[in-house]
């Protein structure tokens, strides 16, 4: 059987590598670079959710959710998902998207929908708790966000990848991924925290919460689609989203502010204050998402390319990343030496300060500062610094149980 804790740590490996290849982007404005540019971005993307986000989040579910029984089973799923990851990094520097690369990511689907099988068939979750409810609709979502990959061969053959349906076939897939698969999942893993503590939530509250975040997600996809100034009904449903993702987080945050003398009490000082910063990042998302429902900040979302990067950061190394890195260290599947996140928490603020700097100096046509991309290189590179960190620290204790480093 693969140990939780490595597979802990084979989601780190692919952490490091994806944000060492952010660097690499980076390098591309202030160095001449013996790389296609476009294919070492999906290689980044790819090796980002497919490896880190998604080994992560499955990892956690392994380690929790199934009947010790079936875990040995898991095994060839997981060495089997391995293969189709490494296959993509492989071939996307090298070809981009072409044949071994759309082989093995159309392998990694087929292998996602093996995973969501394995779940519900050996999963040992009192079905009627909130924590199933959000996990298991979180792999509805990952599976539901693979109809975007599915249709981009269908498009290419017939309207081709200049096509709005093209991007808007993307747009569906990092849809899903980021507000359906990766926020539900999280959401799953919180209120499993919590019900393993025996904490008192009120039912009518997190069942309203539920459903408007299911509502939410659905009905938000609409925002995705505003950039070609779609018929008025888009907008309608862009709006209709954007405000039940508001009441949603208000409920959200009733529900947390109930618990958070719990949380102070339980978690340490330093993980208290790291998630109160992903809270404060995960409404900062909300808001940018719901403003974005106004037209002209859609048009200029898609106009102004650092804002979306900066968007996307923010959920994936702020959101998603810190609490990955928090419920594996909570579980004790891997160490978090204080000084480690502390640096990748300094690269990481510090990069989006720039990117979200340069989109506003486009949007209102100033001039950026000189030297703006080896500045902003050298603030990214805190990020790689501070994963390798967090990888080298658990190098000695993978195969054996981490100490309490905070």
């Amino acid at each position: 059987m693969i140990k939780a804790k490595t597979q802990s740590f084979v989601a780190l490996f692919y952490f490091l590598i994806a944000a060492s290849l952010g660097i690499l982007l980076r390098l591309f404005p202030t160095t001449n670079v013996n790389a296609n540019y476009k294919f070492i971005v999906h290689t980044h993307s790819h090796v980002a959710l497919l490896g880190w986000v998604y080994i992560g989040l499955t990892t956690l579910i392994f380690y929790l959710f199934i009947k010790e029984e079936a875990k040995k089973k898991y095994s060839k799923l997981f060495l089997s998902t391995q293969v189709t990851i490494l296959g993509m990094l492989v071939s996307f520097p090298i070809t981009g998207y072409a044949l071994f690369s759309i082989i093995f990511s159309t392998l990694f689907i087929i292998c996602s929908y093996w995973f969501y099988a394995f779940f519900r068939k050996n999963n040992n979750f009192n079905k009627g708790s909130f924590a199933y409810k959000f996990i298991n609709t979180s792999l509805i979502f990952m599976i539901i966000s693979s109809v975007g990959p599915w249709a981009l061969g269908i498009i290419m053959n017939t309207l081709g990848s200049t096509s709005h349906w093209y991007k808007n076939a993307i747009y569906f897939y990092l849809h899903f991924q980021y507000n359906g698969w990766f926020i539900f999942c999280l959401l799953g893993l919180f209120f499993h925290f919590l019900e393993k503590n025996n904490r008192v939530i009120s039912s009518k509250k997190i069942s309203t919460f539920f459903r408007l975040m299911i509502a939410s997600c659905i009905f938000t996809l609409a925002l995705s689609f505003l950039w070609i100034n779609p018929p008025i009904t888009i907008y309608i449903l862009a709006i209709l989203g954007s405000v039940i993702q508001i009441f949603s987080l208000l409920f959200f945050y009733s529900i947390i502010k109930e618990q958070k003398t719990f949380l102070k009490d339980k978690i340490s000082r330093f993980f208290f204050k790291l998630i109160h910063l992903i809270f404060v990042l995960f409404c900062l998302k909300i808001i940018m998402q719901t403003i974005t429902a106004i037209p002209y900040f859609a048009t200029l979302s898609y106009q102004i390319k650092d804002f979306v990067i900066g968007y996307l950061h923010l959920v994936f190394l702020g959101v998603i990343s810190l609490s990955i890195l928090f419920f594996l260290h909570q579980n004790k599947l891997i160490s978090i030496p204080k000084k480690w996140i502390l640096i990748y928490l300094t690269g990481f603020i510090l990069s989006e300060v720039f990117i979200f700097y340069k989109g506003f100096c486009n949007w209102q046509q100033l001039s950026i500062i000189n030297n703006y991309y080896v500045i902003l290189v050298l603030v990214s590179a805190l990020l790689p610094i501070g994963v390798l960190g967090i990888f080298i620290s658990n190098l000695k204790t993978i195969y054996s149980t981490p100490k309490e480093l905070v």
